[in-house]
């Protein structure tokens, strides 16, 4: 069959579907998942007979979110609250998993540019982190602490500061991704060469070791959702950009609920990273190495996991019982 003959045979089908994914006007699962079933039939017949058509985006992208309504209408033992967080976030990270990856292609990029820059350029890192900055490092370092900077204020001062600035950062990371994900690279490449700059700086002055056992107590959290966020601005950029099969609005009110919640799920963590910072890191000095260590794995370990393994174990996992999306 051609493939204008098969459009044309099924586009009432498949425009049917999409009112009852976008529409709501479809509120039985069952009827959802048989739906579904037939939706997969024509995308596996399109990959096979139309392998480089764009009907391959328009079906796989409509498949994915009827994927996602099946779980979201279907009963479920847990409340809505774990529901979010076990299988909502997950699936949409999977759907989006090549933002993340452009996320973290240019957050490690920038790093490399930072430590490359402030290697070749005496003058960069002052730049950079200002140059009061680096004369009271250099001092904290004289004095035998060389993050003493981390304890200057009261713990719970220095936790709502913290909170405070992380949390401008991240809704700015997010939001001016609106401007067609640009907003997004430009925050995150500052941040990501000052991250480069910071940890040079250290290693510069021989005190590398005590900076990673004593910034990556709060940072891994910290920096690892600033990446997430970025990639959240991506998306919503990307929805306005890329519209696909859809109309430019509709592709951006659905680019900016799926990206709003992966940056909603970041906040536990920015939050947590903002405790850490006000009340543990200023320890690290007398905290011995296995501990600190052992948080900085254990904090990795679980952002990790929810990022970048388990949306993949439960997209593995679901399409064993719904098949292929």
């Amino acid at each position: 069959m051609r493939e204008v003959a098969f459009i044309k045979q099924n586009k009432e089908k498949w425009l049917n579907f999409e009112k009852a994914i976008f529409g709501k006007t479809l509120k039985n699962p069952d009827e959802l998942a048989s739906l579904y079933i037939h939706l997969v039939n024509d995308l596996s017949y399109a990959q096979t007979y139309y392998p480089k058509s764009k009907t391959i985006l328009y079906l796989n992208n409509l498949a994915a979110k009827a994927f996602q309504k099946i779980y979201k209408t279907k009963r479920e033992d847990t409340n809505r609250f774990v529901h979010f967080w076990k299988i909502e976030v997950p699936l949409i990270v999977y759907q989006y998993r090549r933002y993340v990856l452009y996320a973290f292609l240019i957050f490690a990029s920038f790093v490399a540019i930072g430590v490359l820059s402030s290697a070749n350029d005496d003058g960069f890192t002052r730049l950079i982190l200002t140059d009061g900055y680096v004369n009271q490092t250099k001092e904290n370092i004289e004095n035998g602490n060389p993050l003493a900077i981390y304890g200057t204020n009261t713990t719970w001062g220095t936790f709502l500061g913290i909170l405070y600035h992380n949390l401008r950062v991240a809704i700015n990371n997010y939001f001016w991704g609106i401007f067609g994900g640009i907003g997004s690279i430009i925050i995150l490449m500052y941040n990501s060469i000052m991250v480069g700059t910071f940890q040079h700086m250290f290693y510069e002055f021989g005190t590398f070791w005590e900076s990673v056992r004593g910034i990556w107590i709060h940072g891994t959290f910290e920096i690892f959702s600033m990446v997430i966020e970025a990639a959240a601005g991506l998306i919503l950029g990307a929805s306005i950009l890329f519209p696909k099969t859809y109309s430019r609005l509709t592709s951006f009110i659905n680019g900016f609920k799926d990206s709003f919640k992966i940056f909603l799920s970041t906040i536990p963590f920015t939050v947590v990273a903002a405790f850490l910072e006000g009340y543990v890191t200023r320890h690290y000095n007398t905290m011995p190495n296995w501990l600190s260590v052992g948080i900085i794995l254990v904090t990795l370990f679980i952002i990790s996991y929810y990022y970048l393994v388990y949306p993949f174990i439960l997209n593995k996992k679901l399409k064993s019982t719904y098949g292929t999306i």
